[in-house]
Formats: C-alpha cells, structure tokens, sequence
C-alpha cells in the first residue's frame, strides 16, 4: 500500500484550514488578515510557522537582503503565499515558483481568498528542483 508523500498530507492541511476559513469569513477581507488567521489555524493543528519570511537574492555577486518577503513557510518545506484578490492571475505561480527554486523547495500553495469559492482560489505549485 502506497503511503501518501510529507507534502501531500501537508497541503492537504493546510488546504482544508484554509477552506474552513474561507467557509467561516468569506471574501472580503485584507491579505494580511487571512495570513495571520490561516497561521493562527495551522499553529492550533501543530504546524510550525514562520511569516514574512526574508528571502536575499544573489546575482552577478551582489546579494540584496530583503528581495523577496515569502508570506508563510509551514514545516520548513511548503511555501504558502496569501493573496485577496478577486482575480486570479498567471503571475501569482511564477513569483511562487521564483520563492521556491531560490529556496531549493518543492512545493508551494498560493491561496486566494478573495474569490467566491476557496476551490477557485487554490493553485498548488510544484518546483522540478530535485533535493539531492
């Protein structure tokens, strides 16, 4: 018997807090305000958090220190970015892929409350990076 993979049952945790809370508060509210109650959530189911997450960037030898500000990194190993935005936009996936490739990760979920049904606003995103 096949036994699902860390990142399976790790998304599928926080996808179902994050439908929760959209079934509980519905669209409508402030980016950061999801962010802080979707960790609240999955702190309360035993997940390590860490938000607002500094990423540096290193190109050409220069490094910038504070290139990126990842939202959520849950267990050290899923990026989440929380987004409250009617639309759903192609970019959202490509600033996550950049999070995870800097970050050698595998997985990430951009999650999109602002649209009428959480269903409609998840979008797992998976890195090609093998970690060796």
């Amino acid at each position: 018997m096949l036994h699902p993979t860390p990142h399976i049952a790790l998304t599928a945790s926080i996808v179902d807090a994050a439908i929760q809370l959209h079934k509980d508060l519905g669209p409508g509210m402030f980016e950061s305000t999801y962010e802080a109650l979707l960790a609240e959530v999955l702190a309360g189911r035993g997940h390590e958090l860490q938000r607002q997450v500094v990423l540096p960037v290193t190109y050409r030898g220069r490094t910038i220190q504070q290139a990126f500000r990842i939202d959520m990194l849950v267990d050290r190993s899923v990026i989440v970015e929380v987004k409250a935005s009617e639309h759903h936009s192609a970019m959202y996936r490509r600033q996550l892929l950049t999070y995870l490739r800097f970050c050698r990760l595998e997985v990430g979920l951009v999650l999109n409350f602002g649209l009428a049904t959480m269903k409609d606003g998840i979008d797992r995103v998976s890195n090609s990076y093998q970690i060796p």
